[in-house]
């Protein structure tokens, strides 16, 4: 099958050496608070793994080795809109690849679909189906990444990032249908992919499944909604509750009410930005206990590094106070909302409190959620945190494949 030529030409990544070396110079000039009595993270990151993890960075961690993976794939800079968009491209390798939309969520970068791509597009080198491929393309969400800043778009949200991913689709790269995929922030961005163009994609998966109104309202800043814990439960089920609040409080709390007040300090240290955002990768991935179970120090650092040389921080964090600020608004009123054939990934370390994995599927199809999506593929497993794609990257692709099948 002869397909068109790509539409772009491709732009490796690189970060100058101006920029690594004022890096160097804030991680060594930095002043550490005293955390007494934080031996178990009660109060946060603990400073004696932080400072481990900057010595790393300061004294062994090599970008460019980073740098040299990250280009091994296209890279491309594109206008889209009036927003300046980075995404990576991996060309799919078989008799008719459709092209596939990765979206990513936060503290995510682009980098964190680095462990699906390749199977994604060539799946006849990892043992699958040729006919099975895609054409990958995956964005820096706007405000992340190589796709910051946004001084001209202080209002970018998740249902407008939808509108610029179709347009880059559709108008830019010429794909008159397409696929869409992502998780957390970017599963909202794929799920209104899926309400307001339903007719231009073939199906769409998503690492959870949120209603799309989730920002909306006056408390969107605390995970509870104000609801109190219910009397009379059993205490584990109360100790569960309490441990899901906890992790998420104070990220969406201070992402909806205070992002640029938290970013002046985080956008100035280097030290500071890795400290909140390393707090999210220990706290809401799979890990046992140590982060290092799922993010080696490389991992984390190549991910840090690629926040802190682009001032992202600020205009990251801010995506979830728009989302709130400019509430989503249906494009139609059919239901479901999400009309296109929607896959779901659930994971064990996300269960609610009193959910087990054997029966997540039944309480999501059970709970006012599920009318919201044409659904037709939900899978729950065991093993697996907020990172999905990076955590349980077989079962992501083994759940997305199943998701298209009969739908190309």
């Amino acid at each position: 099958m002869t397909t068109a030529p790509f539409p772009l030409e491709p732009t490796p990544i690189h970060v100058s050496d101006e920029l690594l070396a004022d890096l160097q110079i804030r991680l060594k000039s930095t002043r550490w608070p005293l955390d007494a009595g934080n031996e178990d993270w009660y109060y946060g990151v603990n400073r004696n793994y932080l400072e481990g993890l900057v010595d790393y960075w300061i004294n062994k961690f090599d970008w460019r080795k980073s740098e040299h993976a990250i280009n091994a794939y296209e890279h491309y800079k594109v206008n889209v809109d009036g927003v300046s968009v980075h995404f990576m491209r991996k060309p799919g390798i078989g008799p008719s690849p459709i092209p596939l939309i990765l979206s990513h969520g936060w503290p995510w970068t682009f980098w964190h679909w680095s462990k699906v791509i390749d199977p994604l597009a060539d799946p006849g080198a990892f043992g699958g189906d040729p006919a099975e491929a895609f054409d990958v393309i995956v964005p820096s969400l706007p405000g992340f990444g190589f796709s910051a800043p946004l001084p001209n778009h202080p209002d970018m949200n998740f249902w407008k990032i939808a509108d610029l991913w179709h347009t880059l689709m559709t108008d830019i790269l010429g794909y008159e249908k397409y696929a869409a995929a992502g998780c957390d922030v970017g599963a909202l961005v794929t799920g209104q992919l899926g309400h307001k163009y339903s007719d231009e994609l073939y199906a769409i998966h998503i690492g959870s499944a949120l209603k799309l109104s989730f920002f909306n309202g006056d408390r969107a800043w605390d995970f509870s909604g104000g609801r109190p814990i219910p009397d009379n439960i059993p205490e584990e089920i109360r100790a569960q509750i309490l441990k899901f609040d906890h992790r998420f409080a104070s990220h969406l709390a201070v992402h909806v009410l205070d992002p640029s007040t938290l970013a002046y300090g985080l956008s100035d240290s280097p030290v500071g930005m890795l400290a909140w955002i390393l707090e999210r990768w220990a706290r809401w991935s799979d890990n046992n206990g140590n982060v290092e179970n799922v993010f080696s120090k490389d991992d984390i650092l190549t991910h840090a590094t690629i926040f802190w040389v682009n001032n992202a921080i600020e205009t990251s964090m801010r995506v979830y106070a728009n989302n709130n600020r400019y509430p989503w608004t249906p494009a139609h009123d059919r239901w479901p909302v999400i009309e296109a054939p929607t896959g779901i990934t659930f994971v064990g370390y996300e269960n609610p409190p009193g959910i087990t994995t054997d029966n997540r599927v039944q309480n999501f199809l059970d709970s006012d959620r599920a009318p919201w999506y044409n659904h037709v593929n939900i899978s729950a497993h065991e093993q697996g945190g907020h990172f999905i794609p990076w955590e349980i990257p077989d079962k992501w692709v083994q759940d997305l494949r199943r998701t298209f099948r009969g739908r190309r």
